[in-house]
């Protein structure tokens, strides 16, 4: 790498974004100004050049229509500008027939070309003796003989001068203008970068993902990109606090749930290390509670682990009959709850729902362990599969108008319920799954009691993360 492109590396990563732009935009400003006013002093140069030479032209015109057939010799002798004849004189081409002729004007080789024909006429910047610079035509006098008339030109390079110093001034005002100018657009086009730096700065302090980054009012930004930018963050935001905040209420309720479970393991621990004072009945007591208290743990940790599944990746799908599944979930219960009488009623034994046969497997499990956890001894649990929908109805308590929209969230246990077992995430466990599947499972109060919960099937299976 040269020299060069390592120094423009190291500015670009030691200057701030608002700056770099600010200087494109200067220099930008200043290639374009730079190359107007170089254009534009070419130009006056030209006019002012050509004015001076067409007056030379004219001069020389009137001065051969003057002196037509006169000798070689000055004609005029007083250089004035914008004057004719001013500074004419007529030269010979052969230096032999000049000898004794003093000249006014230098005269060279390419002078006495002219006059001969052997070189056309041209213009050319000579100094006067007295010092004043001039300009002057050589054309063909005719006879042998060339003409040569001179103008002062020091107002023409005066004017010139002017110019290039009015041109510089304008183009140094112009490219500061563009420098302020650049600045002011930089920091109010990247305003809403530097409010996201901010937010995101803050929000990495104080691990607050609460906070918002300001935007204009109005639809006026939907097309910048910035503004655009400014709004997918903010999106982002949102979702990570909504991520935060759940993540840090799933910990919240699974301590509170562990804690009163872990405690009872530890008491009947320490009472089976004392076993030799205990009764036999006694032992066999707290050997069974310790029994009930690990399977609950058990249980309530691997409901966690299930709910935690939305973060891994999408197992591999298949297409699930849903009969034969049903069935195989409702034999299951059986086994589970014999006191429970489950009847299962397929309507239509020949639905499909690509998903995850042991996910879905387990979406039903909950729904029937809830149903007959609620159910009276010998009270049926009706499970109905129809066209595009799952029913599973029992025939308890119900459920209360004020716990209806609460059974699904996580760990909440209706007032009724928190004497039974359970921890509270099997529905919540349940509506995950079913929404996985492109399903949306729902809780009712059957007519004539009891509680209905509703799997509404997807007409057509768009899976997210089952």
């Amino acid at each position: 790498m040269s020299a060069r492109r390592r120094l423009g590396a190291r500015w670009r990563r030691h200057r701030p974004l608002r700056t770099r732009l600010a200087v494109a935009a200067s220099g930008a400003v200043a290639v374009v100004v730079l190359g107007v006013s170089t254009a534009a002093f070419f130009v006056i140069h030209y006019e002012l050049y050509h004015q001076l030479d067409l007056n030379l032209t004219q001069s020389a015109t009137l001065a051969i229509q003057q002196n037509r057939g006169a000798r070689p010799s000055v004609l005029a002798g007083e250089c004035r500008f914008l004057s004719a004849p001013a500074c004419a004189q007529i030269v010979p081409a052969d230096p032999a027939k000049d000898a004794h002729e003093r000249y006014l004007l230098p005269v060279g080789p390419p002078v006495r070309a002219v006059a001969s024909g052997a070189h056309t006429p041209y213009f050319s910047n000579i100094t006067l003796p007295e010092g004043k610079p001039a300009r002057m035509l050589t054309t063909p006098f005719g006879g042998g003989k060339s003409l040569q008339v001179a103008l002062r030109s020091d107002s023409v390079q005066k004017g010139v001068g002017q110019a290039a110093w009015l041109l510089g001034a304008v183009g140094a005002a112009g490219v500061l203008f563009a420098a302020g100018l650049g600045y002011w657009v930089s920091r109010t086009g990247l305003a809403p970068l530097a409010r996201l730096t901010a937010t995101a700065e803050h929000i990495a302090a104080t691990r607050d993902p609460s906070h918002r980054i300001e935007l204009p009012p109005g639809p006026s930004g939907k097309e910048d990109e910035v503004i655009r930018l400014a709004v997918s963050f903010n999106t982002m935001l949102g979702e990570l606090e909504q991520s935060v905040t759940a993540q840090r209420r799933l910990v919240a309720d699974a301590s509170h749930e562990l804690r009163t479970p872990l405690t009872a393991l530890r008491t009947n621990a320490e009472l089976l290390a004392r076993a030799d004072r205990l009764t036999a009945a006694q032992r066999d007591r707290a050997s069974g509670a310790l029994g009930r208290q690990i399977r609950e743990v058990s249980v309530l940790v691997n409901d966690l682990i299930d709910l935690a599944r939305d973060e891994e990746p999408t197992p591999l799908l298949e297409e699930v009959r849903l009969a034969p599944l049903l069935a195989h979930t409702v034999d299951t219960a059986r086994a589970h709850w014999p006191a429970t009488p489950f009847r299962l009623e397929l309507a239509d034994a020949s639905a499909t729902l690509p998903g995850v046969p042991a996910r879905l497997a387990r979406l039903i499990s909950n729904l029937l362990d809830n149903a007959a956890k609620f159910s009276p001894v010998g009270a049926p649990v009706e499970v109905t599969l129809l066209a595009g929908e799952l029913t599973v109805r029992d025939h308890g308590p119900g459920i209360a108008e004020a716990d209806l929209p609460h059974v699904f969230d996580r760990f909440y246990r209706a007032e009724r319920a928190r004497a039974l077992p359970g921890s509270g995430l099997g529905l919540a466990m349940a509506r995950q799954i079913a929404r996985a599947h492109g399903a949306e499972v729902s809780a009712h109060a059957a007519p004539g009691g009891g509680a209905l919960f509703r799997v509404v099937l997807p007409d057509a299976y768009p899976p997210t993360r089952p």
